[in-house]
């Protein structure tokens, strides 16, 4: 081989590795990992706990019947308007048959007594009118004969109570069933021809009609055991609907439960608030709702997001990382205020020109550039 061959030759593998060298020099001379960073804001910032519940009417009245027996007809549906006194439905009394063979043997007796006194008040009053009794004798007597025409009329009275429900047709018999008080009819969940049972000491009744006043709504929800004790009876509430989504009600917070009820393992705190509806605005019982409520709230205070934080394995305190150079950062312990839990209040530690390094970036970033040397 000519030596000019060969020194070409030579002069190439030089070349190449004197490239080689460059390139991996300049590599490595660039930082591995170049951090992004963001800037503290300013924001208001506001801590709330949103509650799930429902809204429903301050007092639902339920209309039970005063006698047992089958709905004969109903004359309102569910929705109407009704005022205290309004007819709802009426029942056919059925009878019970050994009440009814003693109302019928009281009536009996009760005529066989008047006629009795009948025959002693004729003769009495004859033996008055000739003079042979005192009128004390006599008034004693008529006494006893009106007393028995009372019994009678009594006995017949409770035995169309019995047999019909109703001594006479009045507007106030047992048969006829009424709103107790005004307001909307919510539900009717009884038909013609269901029996129904009578409310008494034994038994609450079978219920005729739910009736309701639509203008005083509440919202009901449940809170959970580790936010009932950060809330105060007064609180504003801010209330959502899921049926009346473009709309939001005001509220103020007016009963805590005393008393938490376990479910699925957590214990739950019953709340109210009185809810305020525009005449306007069509609000049903039982819509699902959402309460904000405000537990603490900063104005215009220095922020950062919370993802940015970082705490400290031994004394457990939060600190960030602030940029002081071109890729160079100082740990800064911080205090830290209100939090809404995406951002938080910096009380003290940094100032608001401080930059901070963005940690969830910068894992991505490193494992983008393995990725792309394999």
């Amino acid at each position: 081989m000519n030596k000019y061959v060969k020194y070409g030759l030579l002069g190439v593998v030089v070349i190449g590795i004197l490239a080689a060298v460059v390139y991996f020099l300049k590599k490595n001379s660039t930082p591995l990992k170049t951090y992004e960073t963001e800037q503290v804001v300013r924001r208001d910032i506001v801590n709330k706990v949103v509650v799930t519940g429902k809204v429903i009417p301050e007092d639902e009245i339920e209309i039970k019947p005063q006698i047992s027996g089958i709905i004969e007809k109903v004359y309102l549906e569910e929705g109407a308007q009704v005022k205290a006194g309004d007819l709802i439905a009426t029942i056919k009394v059925v009878p019970n048959e050994q009440s009814m063979n003693q109302a019928s043997g009281r009536v009996r007796t009760a005529e066989l007594a008047l006629n009795n006194s009948k025959i002693e008040y004729d003769r009495n009053k004859t033996l008055f009118d000739k003079g042979v009794i005192s009128s004390q004798d006599f008034n004693t007597q008529q006494l006893t004969y009106n007393q028995a025409k009372q019994e009678l009329e009594n006995a017949k009275a409770d035995y169309q109570i019995i047999k019909v429900g109703s001594a006479g047709g009045s507007s106030s018999a047992n048969t006829n069933i009424r709103a107790t008080v005004t307001g909307t009819l919510l539900e009717i969940p009884v038909e013609v021809g269901d029996q129904v049972i009578q409310s008494n000491n034994f038994n609450d009744g079978t219920t005729i009609a739910t009736i309701a006043d639509m203008s005083k709504m509440i919202f009901e929800g449940e809170v959970d055991e580790a936010e009932v004790g950060k809330l105060k009876v007064g609180m504003p509430l801010e209330i959502s609907m899921g049926a009346l989504q473009d709309e939001k009600f005001n509220a103020k917070l007016k009963f805590i439960a005393p008393k938490g009820v376990e479910e699925e393992g957590a214990v739950q705190f019953k709340i109210e608030g009185d809810l305020v509806v525009a005449d306007s605005t069509n609000v049903r019982a039982g819509y699902s709702a959402n309460a904000a409520i405000v537990l603490e709230e900063k104005k215009d205070v220095l922020s950062i997001k919370e993802a940015l934080l970082q705490f400290d394995k031994d004394s457990n305190k939060p600190y960030v990382e602030v940029e002081t150079g071109e890729n160079t950062f100082e740990k800064k312990e911080l205090v830290l205020g209100v939090s809404d839990g995406i951002d938080v209040e910096i009380i003290s530690g940094i100032d608001e020109n401080a930059k901070i390094k963005i940690w969830n970036k910068l894992e991505a970033k490193s494992q983008d550039k393995g990725s792309g040397g394999n």
